[in-house]
């Protein structure tokens, strides 16, 4: 599993997919899906009709990652 990079997690958009936010944290895809379904994703995550999405800044905050100052 290869975890992502500060500078690819600060290049994502504003919500981002499950497997690339499990990818960021670690997880398997597997996981990350049971894990959304249930309500115990470490991120928010929303869904959109058939699919996950998760907030990129949460994701960031989780993994203390901070966007530079504009």
């Amino acid at each position: 599993m290869n975890l992502m990079s500060q500078e690819e997690l600060l290049a994502l958009p504003t919500t981002t997919s499950i497997e690339i936010a499990a990818r960021a944290i670690g997880l398997g895809r597997t996981r990350a899906y049971e894990l959304a379904r249930s309500g115990d994703f470490p991120c928010k995550v929303i869904r959109v009709g058939t699919s996950y999405r998760v907030v990129t800044a949460d994701l960031r905050r989780l993994l203390g990652v901070e966007a530079p100052a504009a």
